[in-house]
């Protein structure tokens, strides 16, 4: 552990993965740091110097060394890469005193020996999202011509980069506030680093068994025999220190013993031995392990003490960790046929990527695909998660082209946030089904993770929000995946159905019904005497219709033709459409699983599982829209109010009416000031005390809303019930002598809308939509979704709750103003997104109406960030 100073922003360390897809630590520069600058120094080429300092500097003085590692982290800001305990790259930022903190001078310098690892490219990213939430706006750099790898960095990164050559300096500055091009660009540096790290686990060429046995039973011996019987097609080694062979292959006493370059270790040893054996592991150039070794963190205190020193050893020395308590890996190509699981049957090489977490969904789902005759291109078991987890292995399945549809059983998530990036760039490209057990507020034993406090279905809005299929089980998974791998994707909601059964026409026919499918041919029902060519003839009448998108075809065995023929008939029939079928052939002999065409016990079961495919087809083809990016947002004036609020309340607190619609105005959202104030403010007193109980009663003092309407609650529902309850109050009070009450201030009717954010300790924002009052007290009608959100996000939000008729003209009533409604929306989650320390927002009540809308009230609570999961810079999970 280094000693850090006072102020040390220990929320600006992250673990990433560099563009080789090894793994590096990035982290602010500490005092401590001094004699590893110098060594950093002394390892640099005379060129790399003179384009750093445009001087031949042999060696740094202590002077600027001090001044190197002694930063504020405020006007002063350096970070360095390190890789196995030593500096890699330096990058820093000095703000400029003249441009009052909106600019700062940036400056990189990358190890010579580790050139062409994107490091500088890293530290850019980190410096910027640094700099943003400092204040921070331009970047400036002066880089001599010939430092074309410099420049390529800041070109690179999708900013807005201008030049000026002046006295033979390039002098470069660009806005540093995120565009489409540069979130694409980071984007995809992301991916393409931890697909290319995930390539490095599942393609080894060569693989050493730690804790290989001769032990009948033992788990090391298993893994030797699996791998052995599966065919691998690299080198295996094979680690036990008593033993001089383990299954016809010569034992090793020590990785280290070996000699060879080895790529993967796969590691069964006592859980003490493991960061022990990584270590080693390390030492000999290993650049992965798998632990399937148990007794980590789900077996108490003693075990995650483990577990956080196993993680500690595999990150210092870069190295990415499947595990522990891991089941194993596998990965079915001719090339390499590995099976590095405890797993004792090869699957079926085939095109279903797969991922479980605990051994035992692990044979749940292996024994699925098999009785299914699924194949397999890959699988993976994360089982305590302590690094590589489903996120990873969907960045690699995105390029991966044997790979055509993928599985996932996830018991936890460790960043949803991330999941949702990812997972929307891969459903867009391939199926990705997904069984998630649990609802995220009871820890999974051995699994790090944050507790939710949002209610279950939080998951679920997730991953419709993410493009996935979500299903309940592995049945269901299987069901989706065996129609999605072998058929074409439906291009609409429309089914044609023919069967021989009247009985299983109409459940086919139901279940599409209940399942938002129309059914546009039939049910044809054929006779049971039918012959091959009536069965055929109806078949191919209803692939040809036009109005048909898909086919379900259900079948009781015939009474004058052979099971088999029919079946045949069906597969030859649908074999060269490009409309998907679905089929139960029930009672019926000659169906063998793993076909092309895929069957099913029941037709409810092949129903549903089409209708899965006909939804994501849908989400597929549609446009998901350009991320939100309202304009009029001053983040620097939201966090001086923020930071304002936490100097006197260190601990967080609600903000005040003026404290509200200041952090508001920062993102272009007014919060509507009553002309009324003084007169409503005297009327909510004097009703008070002439006791009037329909004014009383839509008193609710625990809301605050805008100045001088403290006394007009969330308990009314719409402005016209606000203006008829302050009628009432004005009879009432001019029977007791009170002529003046005003209205003429009141808001414009419409429907009263209520949008909020909360910051979760698992999901980060979350955005929230619904109509105020009982669709969304009562009855629970609220959207949600999890920024960053798309325009296309936001309408389906607004959209999407069951009350949205009356948002759109109901009853010849006015439609409200949709594009400004979803402009407040968006304004409120990008709020939500660019700061975590607002714990809770709520607007309530927005009043939306044909004009516009108007924020009537609004409540917010501020407390220090905890950090988030997702930091919003490339970063691994902890």
């Amino acid at each position: 552990m280094i000693d850090v100073p006072p102020g040390y922003p220990r929320a600006w360390e992250a673990d990433v993965v560099l563009s080789d897809g090894s793994v590096a630590h990035v982290r602010p520069i500490v005092p401590e740091d001094a004699e590893a600058i110098h060594y950093f120094h002394s390892q640099q080429s005379q060129e790399s110097i003179y384009l750093r300092f445009f001087a031949p500097i042999r060696r740094l003085s202590d002077r600027d060394v001090h001044r190197f590692t002694h930063v504020d982290y405020d006007r002063r800001v350096a970070l360095v890469m390190i890789i196995a305990d030593e500096i890699a790259g330096i990058g820093r930022y000095d703000r400029l005193e003249e441009t009052d903190w909106g600019a700062a001078e940036v400056a990189f310098n990358v190890a010579d020996k580790h050139q062409g690892m994107g490091i500088g490219s890293v530290l850019l990213e980190h410096l910027a999202a640094i700099g943003r939430e400092a204040g921070v706006k331009l970047f400036t750099a002066d880089v001599l011509p010939q430092n074309r790898k410099m420049i390529n960095v800041f070109q690179d990164a999708g900013f807005e980069v201008e030049h000026e050559f002046d006295d033979g300096v390039i002098a470069v500055s660009f806005e540093i506030e995120p565009t489409d091009k540069s979130r694409a660009v980071e984007l995809s540096r992301e991916h393409r680093a931890e697909s290319r790290s995930m390539r490095r686990v599942l393609h080894p060429s060569s693989v050493v068994v730690v804790g290989a046995s001769r032990r009948e039973g033992s788990v090391g011996g298993a893994l030797v025999r699996h791998m052995r019987e599966g065919g691998f097609t690299g080198q295996l080694y094979v680690v036990n220190r008593a033993a001089e062979e383990v299954a016809g292959l010569p034992a090793y006493a020590s990785v280290s013993g070996i000699g060879e370059e080895i790529d993967l270790g796969v590691i069964a040893v006592p859980a003490p031995e493991v960061p022990g054996v990584v270590r080693e592991c390390a030492f000999a150039g290993v650049r992965a392990v798998v632990v399937v070794s148990s007794g980590f963190a789900e077996a108490g205190d003693e075990g995650a003490a483990l577990q956080r020193e196993l993680l500690e050893t595999a990150r210092v020395h870069g190295m990415r960790v499947l595990g522990p308590n891991s089941f194993g890996l596998i990965n079915t190509s001719a090339g390499f046929s590995l099976n590095a699981s405890l797993s004792p049957r090869m699957p079926t090489m085939g095109s279903l990527g797969l991922f479980a977490q605990s051994g035992a969904l692990a044979i749940a789902v292996l024994a699925s695909a098999e009785r299914r005759g699924l194949g397999l291109s890959t699988f993976a078991s994360a089982g305590n998660r302590v690094d590589i987890s489903g996120n990873d292995l969907m960045q690699y399945w995105i390029d991966d082209e044997a790979t055509a549809a993928v599985g996932l059983y996830l018991e936890s998530m460790g960043n949803p946030r991330k999941f949702t990036r990812i997972s929307r760039q891969l459903s867009a490209v391939k199926p990705v089904i997904v069984v998630k057990s649990g609802t995220g507020h009871h820890a999974v034993p051995g699994h790090t993770v944050r507790a939710t406090r949002e209610r279950p279905e939080a998951f679920a809005e997730m991953l419709r929000q993410s493009g996935v299929i979500r299903v309940e089980n592995t049945h269901q998974l299987f069901d989706v995946a065996q129609l999605v791998v072998h058929q074409p994707l439906p291009v609409g909601r429309s089914v044609a159905i023919v069967t021989n059964s009247d009985a299983l026409g109409t459940l086919a026919a139901n279940a599409a019904l209940e399942w938002g499918l129309t059914v546009g041919h039939g049910p044809i029902a054929l006779p049971t005497t039918a012959t091959i060519p009536e069965f055929t003839a109806a078949l191919e009448t209803a692939v040809a219709d036009p109005g048909v998108d898909s086919l379900v075809a259900c079948f009781i065995p015939p009474i004058v033709t052979p099971d088999t023929d029919v079946v045949a008939s069906v597969e030859e029939v649908v074999a060269d459409s490009d409309k998907p079928c679905v089929a139960t052939f029930l009672g019926m002999r000659g169906v063998a699983p793993g076909g092309s065409l895929p069957t099913y016990p029941l037709p409810e079961d092949a129903v549903r599982a089409l209708a899965a495919a006909t939804d994501y087809a849908a989400w597929r083809n549609r446009d998901r829209g350009e991320r939100v990016r309202p304009g009029r947002i001053n983040r620097r004036r939201a966090h001086d109010v923020i930071e304002s609020v936490l100097a006197g309340a260190p601990d967080g607190r609600e903000l005040t009416d003026d404290e509200v619609a200041e952090l508001l105005a920062a993102y272009g959202i007014p919060v509507w000031q009553s002309h009324a104030a003084d007169t409503a403010q005297e009327a909510a007193r004097i009703a008070t005390e002439v006791g009037l109980p329909a004014v009383v009663k839509a008193t609710d003092p625990g809301l605050r809303h805008a100045p001088g309407m403290h006394w007009i609650r969330t308990g009314l529902q719409t402005a016209d019930a606000v203006v008829a309850a302050f009628e009432e109050l004005r009879v009432a009070l001019r029977d007791r002598g009170v002529e003046s009450i005003a209205v003429e201030a009141m808001a414009p009717t419409g429907v009263v809308v209520e949008i909020t954010s909360a910051e979760d300790p698992l999901f980060g924002p979350v955005v929230g939509f619904g109509v105020a009052g009982v669709p969304s007290d009562l009855l629970g009608d609220v959207t949600h979704r999890f920024p960053p959100l798309t325009d296309t996000d936001v309408a389906d939000m607004v959209s999407g709750v069951r009350a949205a008729p009356l948002l759109a003209g109901y009853r010849g009533t006015d439609p409200v103003d949709q594009v400004v409604l979803h402009d407040l929306v968006a304004r409120v989650s990008v709020l939500a997104d660019d700061l975590p320390e607002v714990q809770r927002l709520r607007l309530n009540p927005v009043v939306a109406h044909a004009s516009g809308v108007a924020v009537l009230g609004a409540v917010a609570t501020v407390v220090p960030d905890r950090g988030r999961a997702d930091v919003g810079r490339r970063a691994l999970t902890r």
